[in-house]
């Protein structure tokens, strides 16, 4: 009651504004006071609108009121201060809906600040304090606060949870591992929780690595946009020069066939035109010879005839008449026909042309829409024969089968010195390197194999992280026994499932970044499948752990 009583004197003492005790009163003439900053910050904000409201009642004054402390209720509010005026909770400080109530306050209950899995309860700043200074509180374990204290507590023997049952995957407390979970594999709760711990910090690692790749691919995605609209800008600019060159040639080609037509035109009618005045001027002297010798057959006079005959009847050497070869509507009609093939052909060639610049722009395809396959016969139409580079085997392994097979061998093999070959570890790369859309399967014989891609640029000798498949950059790994399948890539492992099969199937997308390997039974199982980006060329490998082990690559046609 006495708490009770002095918060109570505190509400009425309290600025509503900012819930704390009053600083320089001011009594407003409504009646309600507050701390002076707080109303003249409240009424700053009321400036604009030159009216002044109350933040309880809402009454509003015109002007501005003057602010005058409240001297008696300074002096009151100090004198309780004196007295033992406690400051009660602000209102964010208890607990509400959604929150986890302290356990032992009364009345209205605090936030709790930390729950005790000993306990099990939860607590306040105030009444967590033995936790603190009490001896047999110290070693108590406290967490955040947590409505699911009682999850912790056996429902069965009323005890906390602190073993764990691998057998059936259960918490249980210490009464149970001795009861109904006699005999089953149990551990504390704290070592599974370790155990757990390092296996979430493998996952966090994947999804670190994965958001890393991620983010590459958004990155190289925003570079290939950027590349993609400025090949596609600078293909428009130089395709309209290279139109225009060609339109302006043409125009230039209409241009010099229309002056040449006009310039024969002109050179034939002249020709013409120089004939034709010819045989006119000879018409008109053969119709005057001719009537010279009219009137001389009319003549009367014997002796008058013969005299003027011999004169009269000489005629002037005719022109020559027998280049005129009239060819009706012939004469430029040839010019039109050898225009109209010349652009028959332009035509053909344009469109033959044109369907292979269309194909050729719709062959850009950044992402690759086109399907992955999906059943083995549909793996198979992208099937690569591979065989192995002996320069890259090493020495403990025996090639056979044409190169296709690889066996490790209790004695080295007499192969020759060569620079690409490895020599830490059990390795052999392919002889083909791989672009495009490839598919192969490699059958096992024995406990441990490695099936991978990488690299040509792999080191082939050094520190095993350098040159072992699945442990650097430049190299993807699946791992391959009795007992599973493990996927690397530098360094980092991940556990995989499928179907126990001794043919695992490789899928490669190069251009598309995908490498995907295949558990391959009767039906194609998925085991890991690798999104990235692809820098080089890339070669099949095989990798060894034990003598005796094999591995080949199949023929697949």
């Amino acid at each position: 009651m006495a708490q009770q009583g002095a918060q109570l004197d505190r509400a009425k003492f309290s600025c509503s504004i900012c819930l704390d005790i009053l600083k320089d009163p001011v009594t407003i003439p409504c009646g309600h006071s507050y701390c002076m900053s707080c109303i003249k910050s409240f009424w700053e904000k009321e400036d604009e609108k030159k009216l002044y409201s109350c933040p309880q009642c809402r009454q509003t004054f015109t002007p501005r009121p003057v602010l005058m402390k409240n001297t008696m209720l300074a002096d009151l509010v100090e004198e309780l201060k004196k007295t033992g005026l406690q400051a009660a909770p602000a209102d964010h400080c208890y607990a509400g809906p959604e929150d986890v109530a302290c356990d032992f306050c009364t009345g209205r209950k605090l936030k709790a600040f930390k729950s005790c899995l000993n306990c099990p309860a939860s607590y306040c700043e105030k009444h967590l304090q033995p936790h603190f200074d009490a001896a047999p509180f110290k070693k108590h374990k406290l967490v955040d606060p947590s409505k699911k204290l009682q999850e912790n507590i056996c429902s069965r023997h009323d005890e906390v949870m602190k073993m764990f049952c691998r057998t059936d995957q259960q918490s249980i407390c210490y009464l149970c591992s001795v009861d109904e979970h006699k005999g089953h594999d149990t551990v504390s709760a704290a070592a599974e929780r370790t155990e757990r711990q390092r296996e979430l910090e493998v996952s966090r690692q994947n999804i670190q690595q994965r958001i890393q790749d991620r983010e590459k691919d958004v990155k190289l995605l925003q570079q290939e946009v950027k590349a993609v609209s400025r090949s596609a800008d600078k293909a428009v600019e130089d395709n309209e020069k290279i139109f225009t060159e060609l339109i302006r040639l043409i125009q230039k080609r209409s241009s010099d066939v229309k002056q040449q037509i006009r310039s024969q035109q002109e050179t034939e009618v002249s020709r013409v035109k120089e004939l034709q005045e010819k045989l006119e001027q000879e018409i008109t002297e053969l119709k005057r010879k001719d009537a010279e010798l009219k009137q001389l057959s009319h003549t009367e006079d014997h002796n008058q005839f013969l005299h003027n005959y011999p004169s009269l009847s000489q005629l002037s050497e005719p022109t020559d008449s027998s280049s005129i070869n009239i060819r009706p509507l012939s004469y430029f009609e040839d010019v039109t026909a050898a225009v109209s093939e010349l652009r028959d052909q332009l035509q053909d060639i344009l469109r033959e042309k044109w369907t292979n610049i269309s194909l050729t722009v719709t062959e850009v395809d950044v992402l690759l829409s086109q399907p992955e396959p999906k059943t083995r016969a549909e793996f198979l139409k992208y099937s690569r024969e591979i065989t192995v580079d002996p320069n890259t085997a090493h020495t403990w392994l025996l090639l056979s089968e044409g190169n296709r097979k690889a066996k490790v061998m209790d004695k080295q093999q007499s192969y020759s010195s060569h620079p690409d070959r490895f020599t830490e570890s059990l390795q052999v790369l392919s002889r083909e390197s791989l672009t495009g859309r490839c598919y192969w399967e490699v059958k096992r014989r024995g406990i441990r194999a490695c099936v991978a891609v990488a690299y040509k640029s792999i080191r082939r000798a050094g520190e095993r992280h350098e040159c072992g498949f699945g442990l650097n950059e430049k190299s993807w790994s699946l791992d391959c026994d009795s007992y599973g399948y493990r996927f690397r890539f530098n360094s980092i492992e991940t556990n995989t499932w499928g179907p126990h099969s001794s043919r695992v199937g490789v899928y490669l997308d190069h251009r598309a970044g995908i490498l995907s390997f295949y558990s391959v039974t009767k039906t194609m199982t998925l085991l890991h499948r690798v999104q990235t980006t692809f820098t080089q060329p890339l070669y099949a490998g095989l990798c060894f752990y034990d003598g005796g082990v094999t591995a080949e690559f199949c023929k697949l046609k």
